[in-house]
Order: structure tokens, then sequence, then C-alpha cells
């Protein structure tokens, strides 16, 4: 049996690659960086962010909330300083459910 390199998983994440992610300015990852505290990446030496996926969650709530729900800025940090565990139940409950329905769409139009 021949030998399988492992896959390599990425640990870290530069601000650009985030923000490229998310279609995004990092201008705009970085002012959410300074107006919630749940985004908070390590910075290097140099003083670059360094996003984990953890971190990279954290922003995925953020630019659900504003930019798919409509949220002010201090809505969201209301409704996440009430039950951030809530919030990412629902924000992973509705990802479950575009899933579906994209699975769903792809098997109509193959009837």
């Amino acid at each position: 049996m021949p030998y399988k390199e492992k896959e390599i998983e990425k640990k870290y994440f530069t601000i650009g690659e985030v923000a490229e992610m998310f279609n995004v300015a990092t201008s705009l990852v970085r002012f959410w960086e300074s107006e919630f505290d749940i985004i908070s990446p390590k910075k290097n030496k140099k003083g670059n962010r360094q996003f984990t996926k953890e971190d990279i969650e954290d922003v995925k709530l953020i630019y659900h909330l504003v930019k798919e729900r409509g949220f002010t800025l201090q809505g969201a940090k209301d409704f996440l300083k009430n039950d951030i565990h809530a919030a990412r139940t629902k924000m992973d409950m509705v990802e479950s459910l575009q899933k579906v329905r994209s699975f769903l769409v792809e098997i109509r139009q193959h009837l």
C-alpha cells in the first residue's frame, strides 16, 4: 500500500485571506476587530494578524449579523452580549438550511 501524505492543514490565515473569504476589504476586518471583542487574532513579531479557524468563525458570525441579517453594529453587539452561543447556533442552523435548500434545488434541476 503506497504511502499517502497527510493533507497539511493551514493553522493561520492573514487578514488579506480572511477579507477575501468574505469578499470585504481588509480595513473592514480591522474595523470589526476594533469594534467586537470576540475578534482577537494573535499578532506575530512583525505585528501581522494571524487568524485561526476559530477567529474566522467569529468574523463569520459578525459578517452574518451585519451583512446578511442587516444588524447595526450596536445591534450586533447587543445581540452577541445577550447570548453569543445562541447567536452561533442560529447562524449554524441558517447555514445548514441553506445547504439543504441548495441541495434540493440541485436535485430539482436534475429531474
